[in-house]
Parts: structure tokens; sequence; C-alpha cells
């Protein structure tokens, strides 16, 4: 009687999951423990050879997406300044028609004073000659006011203007060192992230996501180190037992510091050089 093949059952990942809970998983698999933890090593080079790198560039990726921010916010306040000119003018264009609006009623109002036949009618129109001009001075002194705020606002224009050059030649320098530092190390941040998708590749989504947790809380970003000083963790330095020196050289084992929860390797691994 054939006997029935019993089929892994994969349990989901848990984000709250340390590689302590990991130890199991690890070691069941085809590829010698050994062997994975030599890829994590190497995968802890690869990604601490690139934060080297992206150090290097230093702060300029944000403050070249800050200035870029701010450039786009002045110019939307040139653009801003440049529509309520518009509207001053148009302001001005209303009001010199109703300048000459004025102008014509004033004008045949005095053209009937000539023709009035009694005191009431000619105080009625001299009103609304009256009446006329003062709408006329209203209107007068709305165009000139709106002179002096067109004025100021292309004063603040000019100012910005200016500002908007000096900020795009700070952009155009900083661009320009970034670049210089993104093209020297091109070459060997490529190569890098080619070992780092190869060696991400050969270790299990579970491993994996533990390891990008424990470097993303970690300072120094590494969830891998090796025994320093024959006999403490190279992550905090805490003394290791004499038990776990022995796994850890054994290669056999998942070991994991018990004070920083880093995973600990036989310092034979280092100056192993890792392979596209």
């Amino acid at each position: 009687m054939a006997t029935k093949k019993i089929k892994k059952v994969d349990t989901p990942i848990d984000e709250r999951e340390t590689f302590v809970s990991l130890q199991k998983n690890f070691a069941d698999s085809d590829v010698s423990v050994g062997e994975k933890l030599k890829t994590l090593y190497a995968l802890q080079e690869a990604d601490s050879a690139i934060d080297k790198i992206l150090q290097l560039r230093g702060e300029l990726p944000s403050e070249v997406e800050a200035l870029e921010d701010e450039i786009a916010e002045l110019k939307a306040r040139q653009a801003q300044d440049a529509a309520v000119i518009d509207a001053y003018n148009e302001t001005i264009t209303e009001n010199r028609q109703n300048i000459i609006d004025c102008d014509v009623q004033i004008e045949k109002y005095q053209q009937q004073l000539d023709t009035i036949s009694n005191s009431r009618e000619f105080d009625s129109i001299n009103k609304e000659i009256e009446n006329q001009g003062l709408l006329r001075q209203i209107a007068q002194k709305s165009i000139n006011d709106t002179k002096v705020a067109i004025a100021e606002r292309k004063e603040d224009l000019e100012s910005l203007k200016d500002f908007i050059t000096v900020r795009e030649d700070d952009l155009k320098a900083k661009k320009e060192e970034l670049a210089t530092i993104v093209e020297s190390t091109s070459k060997e941040e490529a190569r890098l992230e080619a070992i780092r998708e190869a060696c991400a590749a050969k270790i299990d989504a579970r491993t994996k996501s533990a390891y990008d947790r424990i470097r993303a809380s970690v300072h120094n970003h590494l969830a891998v180190v090796s025994v320093y000083n024959g006999d403490a963790c190279g992550g905090c330095f805490n003394t290791i037992t004499p038990q776990r020196l022995v796994d850890i050289a054994s290669n056999k084992k998942l070991i994991i510091c018990e004070h920083c929860g880093r995973i600990i390797v036989n310092p034979n691994f280092e100056g192993q050089k890792t392979e596209e």
C-alpha cells in the first residue's frame, strides 16, 4: 500500500515574528543551514555597501526635492500675482469706460439745461450732473488706487523673479553635485544591487521579511553580524555564551543574539567575496 505524501502547509507571515520563531523554518529546507547563513551574511554585506554609497549622497536627494518644491511654490505665487495684476488691469479698463459714460451723461444733461422751462427741472438736471461727477471721481480714484496696487504687485513679482533665479541656481548646483556622485558610484551600486537581488532570491519570504524588519529597527541597519573579538556579538558587543559560540562555529543553527535580536554568524564568513 502506497503511503500518502504529507503536503507542507506554509503559515502566513506574522509581521511581529522574530528570528527566534523562524529557527525551525530556517532548518527545514533542502538548502543547508550553513549555506543559508552565508547567503544572509552576503545579503547584509551588499546592503551595507549600498548604504555607504547612499551616505555619500548625504542630504543631497532631500535637499534637491525640497528646492524643487520651494521653486514650485514660488512659481505658483508668481502666477497668482500675475493673475491679480490682470484682474487689476480689467478693473482699470472698466473704470475708464465708466468715466467715458459719465462724461457722455454730463454732456447730455448740460445740453438739456439750455431747454429747461422751470427751476424744478433745472435743479433736477443739476443734481444728475452732480451725481455723474461723483461717479466719475469714484472711478478715477479707483483707477489711481489700482495703479498703486499694480506697482506694488510688480515689485513683488520682480523680487520673486530674482529669488526664483537664485533658488534655481542653487537647485542646478545641487543636481550637478548629486549627478557627479551618482555617476561615480553607479557601476558599483548596480553590481551590489545584482548581488543583493541574487542573495534575496535564495532566501525564503519568511526569513527575508524578518531580516528586513531587523534592519529597519536597528540604527546601523545590521541584521546579520559576526562574532566580535572572539566572544561578543558584533552588533551590540554583549558577551556570547561558550555553548552558543560552538553552535555559531558549527554553521548548523540559526543563532540569535539574546540582547539585540540580530543573527550572529561564523566570523569565517568575513572577507569572503560575494559573487554575482
